[in-house]
């Protein structure tokens, strides 16, 4: 099981977290916006955004911290190219969260990985997309093998590698799947997604369906994978798959201007002030309906509103408190 280094913490958090919908499961923190890739289902990125300054992510780490977040995920554009990322995760620790981070695994050294080891990351997440480059994403086995190498053998953190179905052929995928198992790393597979977060078949066409079941049979998940799982056949064979989206409360985006937004695809929206945002606008956030969940496929939100199905969604829009804040 992967347990993360501030364990009694963590586990004093997680319960208070799951009884009080007010307090975020998951919040995703852009460090900075550059990429060094440029894969084409990607519209989360720039190649020329400076790193967000330190003193800047640590004064809006604390401000999740005393929200109650149970785990920060540190994400771009490309994570590794912040050269104090090691310092964000040492400090997101501090204040007793689980800290993540996601890359594409192309900046990896053995030196990062210390430093990663030594500032108590809990788990890295690395998209491996297909064998080798295509129009639809760089991010390739053949490009980054020897980095889950050196992963292998120096992080004392979690690794999981995530495969996109339909960013390669489904042989292609398979192979991938079959290299990846070798390595004994968790494995997940997700679905594409367009700039809508709705479904997008790619490379894997008509074979999608049975691709995902056959992957999925094959996966090996983390603990932190695990909640929210079963939505995604239905997804593919209907094309929706209906649940209560509880963005902008136990999911948060925070972008590299620290302006809240319900996800990762809509941006701006409702592009809240972080260092304003408090149990207000959590719970509208909670209540309020988004109106694109059905279509969804963004995962780790899907993962995070999880646990709190059974409770009510009686808003179609946000209070006015909640406008007003914007």
């Amino acid at each position: 099981m992967l347990l993360p280094t501030n364990l009694l913490s963590v586990a004093r958090r997680g319960v208070r977290t799951v009884i009080d919908p007010t307090r975020p499961m998951l919040a995703q923190l852009v460090v900075i916006r550059r990429c060094n890739l440029s894969c084409g289902y990607c519209n989360e990125y720039d190649d020329f955004s400076p790193p967000v300054p330190l003193e800047t992510l640590k004064a809006r780490i604390d401000h999740l911290a005393s929200l109650g977040t149970l785990i920060l995920t540190l994400t771009g554009g490309e994570p590794l190219m912040h050269p104090q990322l090691d310092e964000v995760v040492a400090h997101a620790v501090s204040r007793g969260m689980v800290c993540t981070s996601i890359t594409n695994g192309y900046p990896v050294t053995r030196k990062w990985i210390q430093r990663l080891n030594d500032a108590g990351l809990t788990l890295v997440q690395i998209s491996i997309d297909n064998l080798e480059p295509n129009e639809v994403s760089q991010k390739s086995l053949s490009k980054i093998g020897h980095k889950l190498a050196l992963l292998k053998e120096h992080a004392k953190f979690g690794v999981n590698v995530n495969a996109v179905m339909g960013s390669c052929s489904p042989d292609d995928t398979r192979k991938l799947v079959a290299e990846v198992e070798k390595l004994g790393f968790y494995m997940t597979v997700g679905i594409m997604h367009d700039e809508h977060g709705q479904l997008d078949p790619g490379l894997a066409g008509d074979e999608l369906a049975s691709l995902y079941e056959e992957m999925r049979g094959r996966s090996k998940k983390s603990i932190f994978h695990r909640a929210g799982e079963g939505w995604e056949e239905q997804m593919i064979r209907e094309g929706q798959a209906p649940w209560k989206c509880r963005a902008g409360a136990r999911y948060l985006y925070i972008d590299e201007y620290g302006k809240v937004s319900y996800c990762s695809q809509r941006r701006d929206d409702p592009s809240f002030e972080l260092l304003s945002y408090g149990k207000a606008e959590l719970r509208a956030g909670f209540e309020t309906r988004k109106g694109c969940e059905d279509r969804c496929t963004i995962a780790c939100v899907r993962r995070a509103s999880a646990f709190d199905e059974w409770r009510g969604q009686p808003l179609s829009e946000p209070p006015a408190v909640a406008r007003a804040a914007s």
